[in-house]
């Protein structure tokens, strides 16, 4: 480890990863900058609406789904871009299925319906494109090598979830409120959190997400376009504030959160696609997929005297 401190991991990552306009933004940005993210795919988004029925969630009528399905054509356009995608480094993970929040959603699931959810997804990554096609279609990529999840809200028994989640050979959850420290493994998982962090000029804390960074903002309201430049500065120096508390606490990994979204006129977007670019080719700072520092754990272990809260 240069200087006696190990790298200053930086890992982006996505949720939905539906939108194919946005998949080219990401995909440009990180070969800009040789970097790896994780975009965590939900399973609709490679399954065909007509056969929507197939998927039975727990408590919802066969075929539910807060974020619709597939057709053929954008199945089949993302399981192209999928395959791109993984043959430029970049990580799939799972963010499950119907997306189901709040009092009807995920939060009262089993291990045994966590294991039918995966299972579906798995069935939906595989089966998919040649549904849509209406003839045989390889899979974009083996389900098998989805070793990571972020949960929809993420929300769900975590103990549940994850036990699921072990039993099928993944490694990490990325769903947790957590803080800038370096990751420790919980329920035989790596626990990669979303940070808590402070809103750049105010006494806020939010988390590294785009969503919360929002609800932060406006409380998830749309605000006049003549206040998006006011609102990226604020988003990209509160990024900048969290990589230099990162720096100053032994480099526990940066870990940012976004949606595959346009939300308050791009704001969040934007201003990530920014701190990206002015932070990925900094000597001392790797960006990295969740996999990747995973494997790097393994590898060296939680830097010594580097595992609390900074």
């Amino acid at each position: 480890m240069p200087n006696g401190k190990p790298p200053l991991f930086v890992v982006v990552s996505f949720d939905g990863a539906g939108d194919l306009a946005l998949w080219a933004r990401w995909r440009a940005v990180a070969k800009q900058v040789n970097a790896r993210m994780t975009f965590f795919l939900s399973g609709p988004y490679l399954y065909p609406e007509d056969h929507r029925t197939d998927y039975k969630p727990p408590f919802h009528k066969p075929g539910a789904s807060e974020i619709g399905w597939g057709d053929t054509a954008n199945v089949l356009a993302r399981t192209t871009v999928l395959r791109e995608a993984i043959a430029e480094g970049q990580e799939i993970g799972t963010h499950a299925n119907g997306h189901f929040c709040g009092a009807s959603g995920i939060g009262k699931w089993t291990t045994a319906q966590w294991t039918a959810e995966l299972n579906a997804f798995d069935h939906m990554v595989r089966t998919g494109p040649t549904l849509a096609a209406g003839k045989t279609v390889a899979p974009p990529f083996d389900p098998s090598t989805v070793k990571g999840m972020r949960t929809p809200c993420l929300e769900g028994n975590r103990a549940a979830y994850r036990l699921a989640m072990a039993k099928r050979g993944m490694l990490y959850d990325a769903s947790a409120p957590g803080y800038i420290a370096w990751p420790k493994k919980v329920n035989g998982l790596w626990n990669f959190p979303l940070e808590s962090v402070t809103l750049a000029g105010t006494s806020k804390k939010t988390l590294t997400m785009d969503y919360n960074l929002w609800y932060a903002q406006t409380q998830a309201r749309k605000a006049p376009i003549a206040q998006a430049p006011a609102l990226r500065a604020q988003v990209l120096a509160t990024y900048r504030a969290a990589l230099a508390q990162s720096r100053a606490g032994g480099n526990p990994p940066l870990f940012l959160g976004n949606h595959f979204n346009r939300w308050n006129n791009s704001v969040y977007s934007d201003a990530l696609t920014d701190f990206v670019k002015q932070t990925c080719t900094q000597p001392d700072v790797r960006c990295v997929s969740n996999m990747e520092l995973a494997s790097w754990l393994a590898k060296n272990g939680v830097p010594s005297g580097h595992n609390r809260p900074s």
